[in-house]
């Protein structure tokens, strides 16, 4: 195996499972989420010789995590979230309860694709208004007002659905 080779193997296993969660918080589904990061790898694979700066490698992989989520959008490879009786996947636990986590993520998978990301990328990710723009292509401007309008979607759609769970 050559340095170069060596090299991504080793990033690929420090970061894959990261960018999973990253991905299934974007498309709201776990196989489609290793999809995403499979095609994400596979491009920065390809891009691996001319990548000059290691050091910015976790923003590099992540806006071209964004990108490829976005392209599949544009193409209509994402199809829209479909009513089930089955329970939702889940993410890894983390502060907080099952149960607003589950309500969380539900939410989440209901508001739109581009909102989801700067979503994602904003409060899961903890980037930047400029670092979220680079990352997904866009003002930020376009930024700002992506999360305002994902929020106050994400309020709308949490609060009844809390509100059932308790009952």
């Amino acid at each position: 195996m050559s340095d170069r080779d060596a090299a991504f193997a080793e990033y690929f296993a420090a970061r894959s499972e990261a960018m999973r969660g990253t991905a299934y918080l974007l498309c709201g589904d776990w196989h489609r989420a290793e999809d995403l990061v499979q095609a994400t790898f596979t491009k920065l694979f390809v891009a691996w010789r001319r990548i000059q700066r290691h050091e910015a490698l976790d923003a590099y992989t992540r806006r071209t995590l964004v990108r490829t989520f976005v392209s599949e959008l544009r193409r209509g490879w994402f199809r829209k979230e479909r009513v089930s009786d089955s329970p939702v996947d889940s993410a890894t636990a983390g502060a907080g309860s099952t149960e607003d986590r589950i309500v969380l993520l539900a939410a989440l998978a209901k508001v739109p694709p581009r909102q989801r990301a700067v979503l994602v990328l904003r409060y899961w990710e903890d980037l930047s208004v400029e670092e979220t723009a680079r990352a997904m292509g866009c003002s930020e401007g376009t930024v700002k007002s992506q999360a305002a309008r994902g929020l106050q979607t994400l309020r709308g759609l949490v609060t009844p659905q809390r509100e059932e769970m308790v009952r």
